[in-house]
């Protein structure tokens, strides 16, 4: 039976690296690796930047399987991917890594309602459905990472919706661990702080080009892997996110908001009407 491991938003950034560290390590077995993006000839670069390093492997492919899983409707069209495979023969899913998902730096009441709305749909319902899609699919043995984020220990100002989106996809997650415990199939929620990747860039509408004192997306996700091989539930890479992540027990959820909304302005680039 076929082995699939599933990577969303997987040509860039993080997503990418899991797609990159999880083929690289592949030995060898009928398995594939479905990489899934909405940009398509983004995705064929990304998966041959992975075959020019590694080669190609027997029995192991890349697939490039462009898909729109925002919302309902996104989770509607990720089901129906997943029923028409089944005409090409068993399989299971082995690994799902949840990586699809954005942000939207600025105060709550002055950025686009509609963009704040999408980011629920994805960051939120979309991993939930995918989740209850492939967890049927999965045997013990199977894993699934949720890339949360540091912003899901606290709610932040000026980060309102994505830092309470991550808050939830902590919870889900942990709670997940709990109750699939027994099947033998292991959950980890990824939380890291500052990544260098093109987030920034999309979170302030180009108004910050780059992550400010980004860490390496290639440690991160390195860490990540062998964390979550472990049975680790939560996974932080850097001292400072884990020190930072422990050190908000002891700040009030209000006062942590109120304070990051004065102190830690996020620019956000308004677009002209």
């Amino acid at each position: 039976m076929r082995k699939i491991t599933i990577i969303t938003g997987a040509n860039s950034g993080i997503g990418f690296e899991f797609a990159r560290q999880l083929y690289g390590q592949e030995q060898s077995g009928t398995k594939e690796f479905w990489l899934i993006a909405r940009n398509s000839e983004k995705t064929d670069e990304s998966i041959k930047r992975i075959i020019d390093e590694f080669g190609e492997k027997e029995g192991t492919t890349l697939r490039n399987i462009p898909l729109d899983i925002s919302g309902r409707n996104g989770v509607v069209r990720f089901k129906e991917t997943l029923e028409s495979e089944e005409k090409n023969g068993e399989y299971g899913i082995e690994t799902l890594v949840n990586n699809a998902g954005f942000g939207t730096y600025g105060e709550f009441a002055e950025t686009p309602l509609e963009k704040e709305i999408d980011m629920v749909d994805l960051n939120c319902a979309s991993l939930t459905g995918i989740c209850g899609l492939c967890i049927p699919r999965m045997d013990r043995g199977s894993s699934i990472i949720n890339v949360s984020s540091l912003a899901a220990f606290l709610p932040l100002g000026n980060f309102a919706v994505y830092a309470a989106t991550k808050s939830y996809v902590l919870s889900f997650s942990v709670a997940l661990a709990a109750e699939l415990k027994d099947k033998g199939i292991s959950v980890t929620a990824l939380c890291p702080g500052s990544v260098s990747t093109n987030f920034a860039n999309v979170a302030s509408n180009g108004a910050r080009k780059e992550v400010l004192h980004g860490k390496s997306p290639e440690k991160v996700v390195s860490h990540c892997i062998k964390k979550a091989r472990k049975g680790e539930k939560i996974v932080l890479w850097a001292f400072k996110w884990k020190f930072t992540a422990f050190m908000s027990r002891f700040v009030g959820r209000y006062f942590g908001a109120r304070f990051t909304f004065l102190h830690n302005k996020r620019p956000y680039k308004h677009e002209q009407v």
